[in-house]
């Protein structure tokens, strides 16, 4: 596996991806199409045999002294991997800030002892975040 920059080009292996991984919560087209091509921010992929099996974004914010950590997903096939992990390291060095945010649904436990095993803590809850009326978690590491 290799991490290496996304871009427009990988469209639609991640408008699959977005839909494997977040069934409820896949983004709209355009925010795909955001995420790939506006300035700033990070986007990384893992590739596998020239495919894409995983990928990162986050948006530094220098002015706030953290970054945002939008969207991390994994092929369901290659899980438990370090794939995910290999991802979030890469994205966190790139971001240049001292700190890193995300959210994640209260759900999804895979997710938040993966990111609790990386340094991550609960800072807040945002009530009914999702689009089905679920909580989530935000979570900070320092760098």
């Amino acid at each position: 596996m290799e991490i290496v920059p996304a871009n427009l080009l990988d469209l639609n292996a991640l408008r699959k991806l977005e839909r494997e991984s977040f069934e409820r919560d896949a983004w709209p087209l355009f925010d795909l199409m955001a995420v790939l091509t506006f300035p700033d921010v990070i986007r990384l992929k893992a590739v596998e045999d020239r495919s894409m099996i995983g990928f990162v974004a986050g948006d530094p914010r220098p002015r706030d002294g953290w970054g945002w950590i939008a969207t991390i997903a994994v092929d369901p096939r290659f899980r438990r991997r370090g794939v995910a992990t290999a991802l979030l390291h890469e994205c966190e060095r790139r971001l240049g800030v001292p700190k890193s945010r995300l959210t994640v649904r209260f759900s999804n436990d895979a997710a938040i002892q993966m990111y609790g095993r990386q340094g991550y803590a609960t800072i807040d809850v945002w009530k009914s975040y999702y689009s089905d009326g679920e909580d989530a978690m935000v979570m900070e590491k320092t760098l």
